[in-house]
C-alpha cells in the first residue's frame, strides 16, 4: 500500500514534479496559440503551417495518450514520466531552434510523443504513491495547481512572445524539464503493474493515430482540390474502420469496444466530441482574431483570454456540487447553450472592439458556460462505468476531446473559407471568423441538444477532486487510477 505523506518532504517534492511535468504538457496545448502570427511571420508560414504547428502536436498526444498510460503501468510509471519529461524537452528545443515551419512542424509532432508519456503518469504517480488518507487532498492541489497554470499560460506565452521571442515559448520547457525529471528520479517511488497489466495495444494506437493523421491532412489540404487529398481522406477513413475492427477482436484492446454499451458513456462522449470541437476552433482562431483583426500584442491577446480559465479554476468545485444535487441533464444542455451565446457574442469583436464592452462580456458568457458543464462532464463519464474502469474510461473521453479539437483546427478554417493567406489580411479574417464562430456555436447547440436528449440518469456523487478543481480548457482532466484488472 502506498505510504508517503503529504505533508513529508518526499510528499511535497512528488505533488512539485508531477505538477510541473504536467504542466508543461499542459501550457503547450494553449500558450502557443497566442504565438501563431510571429511564428508565421518570422518563418514565412501559411495557414496551414499554422494549422499543422497545432494539430502535430495534438495529433500525436491525442493517438498516443492511452499507449503512454499503458506503458507507466507495464514498464513503471516513474521511468515512463522522466522518459516522456526528457523527450518533451529535447523535443521543445528542437522546436525552439527550428529553421522553418516544416522543421518546427516535425518537432511539434515529437513534442507530442512527449506529452501523451508524462501526461497520464502525474497523475497516476499521485495516486500510486500517496497514503490513502491524503490522495484526494494531494490530487486537488495537483489538479488546482495545473488549473492556475492553465491560467495564466496564455498570458506567459504572449509575455515570451513580445519578449525574448516566439522560440522562447518552447525553450522555457528545457530547463523546466531539467529541473522536474532529476526530482522525480531522486524523491518518486516507482509503480506499475508489472506483468498483470494486460492492456498494450500498440496496434491500435498506431491504427488511431494513422486515421487521425490522414483525415487531418485532407482536411488542411482540403483546398487544393486534389485527387491526393481525395485518396488520403478515403484511407483515413478505411484506417478507422481497420481500427474500431481490430478492437473490437483483440483479447486486449487499448479501447475495448464494449465500454460503449453504457448508454450514458456514450452519450457523455458524443457531448464531448461537440463541445471540445467548438473549444478547439476558439481557442485557435480567437487568439489570431484578437491580434489580426483587434490589433492587440501578444501579451495582450494571452491576457484577454484570461477570464475563461479562470472563472474554470474558481467554480468548477461548486458546479460539480450543484450537478450531484440536481444531476447531469441540465448542466450538460446549458452548459454548451451558454458557451454558444459566447462564441455568438465574439461576431462583436472586430476592428476598433473595445475590451470591456466587446470582448469581456463574450468571455465571460463563454467561461460561464465551461464551468457550468465541464465538471459536471467528467463527473458524468467516470459514474457512467464500474469503478474499476473509471481510468480507461476517462482516458477514452480525454482522448475524444483531443481529437475533436484536432479536427477542429483542422476543419474550421476550410468550413469558414479563410484561405491560406488570410491571418495575414485582417478584412478577410475577419469576415471568416465570423463565419467560424456562427459553426461553432451551432456544434455547440448539437451537443446541448444530445445532452437534453440522451443525458437520464443521474451521476453519482463525485468526490474525486480531479472532476472538481481544474482549469483545462483543451480535455478534461484525467483520471489516474487506472483499472488493476482486466476489463469483463
Amino acid at each position: 500500500m502506498p505510504d508517503v505523506r503529504l505533508a513529508s518532504p518526499q510528499g511535497k517534492w512528488i505533488l512539485f514534479t508531477t505538477v510541473l511535468g504536467s504542466s508543461m504538457a499542459l501550457l503547450d496545448s494553449t500558450v502557443v496559440n497566442v504565438a501563431l502570427p510571429r511564428i508565421g511571420r518570422d518563418l514565412d508560414a501559411d495557414l496551414a503551417a499554422l494549422q499543422w504547428t497545432i494539430n502535430a502536436y495534438m495529433l500525436t498526444l491525442a493517438g498516443l495518450i492511452l499507449l503512454g498510460g499503458a506503458l507507466g503501468d507495464r514498464f513503471g510509471r516513474r521511468k515512463v514520466f522522466v522518459i516522456g519529461v526528457l523527450w518533451f524537452a529535447a523535443a521543445s528545443l528542437l522546436c525552439g531552434i527550428a529553421p522553418n515551419a516544416e522543421f518546427l512542424i516535425a518537432a511539434r509532432a515529437l513534442q507530442g510523443v512527449g506529452g501523451a508519456l508524462l501526461t497520464p503518469g502525474s497523475l497516476a504517480i499521485i495516486q500510486a504513491s500517496f497514503h490513502p488518507d491524503d490522495r484526494s487532498r494531494a490530487v486537488g492541489l495537483w489538479s488546482g495547481f495545473g488549473g492556475v497554470g492553465a491560467a495564466v499560460g496564455p498570458f506567459v506565452g504572449g509575455w515570451l512572445v513580445d519578449g525574448p521571442g516566439w522560440r522562447w515559448v518552447f525553450l522555457i520547457n528545457v530547463p523546466l524539464a531539467l529541473l522536474c525529471a532529476p526530482i522525480a528520479v531522486r524523491h518518486v517511488p516507482e509503480s506499475g503493474d508489472g506483468g498483470t497489466h494486460t492492456r498494450f495495444d500498440v496496434l491500435g494506437a498506431v491504427l488511431g493515430a494513422l486515421a487521425l493523421a490522414l483525415v487531418t491532412y485532407a482536411l488542411i489540404e482540403a483546398r487544393e482540390g486534389s485527387v491526393v487529398v481525395v485518396l488520403t481522406a478515403l484511407a483515413g477513413v478505411a484506417a478507422a474502420v481497420v481500427f474500431v475492427l481490430v478492437e473490437r477482436r483483440r483479447a486486449d484492446p487499448m479501447m475495448p469496444t464494449d465500454i460503449f454499451a453504457s448508454r450514458q458513456f456514450t452519450a457523455v462522449n458524443l457531448v464531448t466530441l461537440c463541445v471540445y470541437a467548438a473549444f478547439g476552433g476558439f481557442f485557435f482562431l480567437a487568439a489570431l482574431q484578437l491580434q489580426v483583426v483587434v490589433g492587440y500584442s501578444a501579451l495582450g491577446a494571452g491576457t484577454a483570454l484570461l477570464p475563461t480559465t479562470a472563472l474554470m479554476l474558481l467554480f468548477s468545485a461548486r458546479s460539480g456540487a450543484l450537478a450531484d444535487r440536481i444531476g447531469p441533464r441540465i448542466p450538460l444542455t446549458v452548459g454548451p447553450l451558454l458557451c454558444a451565446a459566447g462564441m455568438l457574442l465574439m461576431l462583436r469583436v472586430g476592428p476598433g472592439a473595445s475590451y470591456v464592452v466587446d470582448v469581456l462580456p463574450a468571455l465571460l458568457v463563454l467561461g460561464l458556460g465551461m464551468v457550468t458543464l465541464v465538471a459536471p462532464l467528467t463527473a458524468t463519464v467516470l459514474a457512467s462505468v464500474d469503478t474499476a474502469r473509471a481510468g480507461l474510461a476517462s482516458g477514452i473521453n480525454n482522448a475524444a476531446a483531443r481529437a475533436a479539437g484536432l479536427i477542429a483546427v483542422a476543419a474550421l478554417p476550410l468550413i469558414a473559407g479563410m484561405g491560406e493567406e488570410a491571418y495575414r489580411s485582417p478584412g478577410a479574417f475577419d469576415d471568416a471568423f465570423g463565419r467560424a464562430m456562427t459553426v461553432c456555436a451551432g456544434v455547440l447547440v448539437v451537443g446541448a441538444v444530445v445532452a437534453f436528449a440522451t443525458v437520464r440518469k443521474p451521476a453519482a456523487d463525485c468526490r474525486r477532486p480531479e472532476c472538481r478543481t481544474h482549469g483545462f480548457v483543451t480535455a478534461p482532466p484525467l483520471e489516474g487510477e487506472r483499472a488493476r484488472r482486466k476489463p469483463a
